[in-house]
């Protein structure tokens, strides 16, 4: 699950940013999408609901990537670091980097969890901050610059999460994706 299905009007908001950062006109998302203009009109006023095809393409064309230098270099001060932290794709909780002091508490290894989403791992608490990220701004322009909370326990043998203070901090990467920094404090 990931937590554009979390708020139906997300998905059309998160299009029309795509869009407009990559200089993109409706027409030519329609064509992408293989719909109206006026569909995808509809999509980002939030009067329409993607499909679940179109959601599954919008998805994938948001998730982050670490594929430009800089981006790179973040994974790598990640895996690096010597507290326990890992990066997600915001949008999607797909797992991009984890620190070895992070990894050392998973169950499976780093490389079966690389690329997978994280969220079926989530405690309630988790869950319920996520919901709360739209009516705290988390994706506007001037958005908090990071969220502290307690995680609760989730009870996995695969990746354990303890009660615990987290920090998420939210992260633009070099194409306008977004990449969640998860630190336990």
């Amino acid at each position: 699950m990931s937590e554009m299905l979390l708020n139906p009007a997300l998905p059309g908001l998160m299009l029309r940013r795509w869009r407009q950062l990559h200089r993109v006109k409706q027409s030519c998302a329609a064509e992408l999408f293989g719909v109206t203009q006026s569909t995808i009109s509809r999509w980002e006023s939030g009067v329409l609901e993607l499909d679940p095809l179109a959601h599954k393409k919008l998805e994938k064309l948001l998730a982050a990537r670490l594929t430009t230098a800089a981006d790179q270099a973040l994974g790598r001060m990640v895996r690096e670091s010597s507290r326990p932290v890992h990066l997600i794709c915001d949008l999607t909780h797909r797992l991009l980097a984890c620190s070895s002091s992070r990894a050392a508490q998973f169950a499976s290894p780093v490389s079966e969890l690389m690329g997978s989403s994280l969220w079926r791992f989530a405690t309630p608490n988790i869950i319920s901050k996520e919901v709360d990220l739209d009516r705290l701004g988390w994706r506007e322009a001037f958005a908090p610059p990071a969220l502290e909370f307690l995680t609760g326990d989730n009870n996995s043998p695969i990746v354990p999460i303890s009660q615990s203070l987290c920090r998420w901090t939210r992260i633009p990467l070099s194409d306008g994706a977004t990449a969640r920094l998860v630190e336990s404090l």
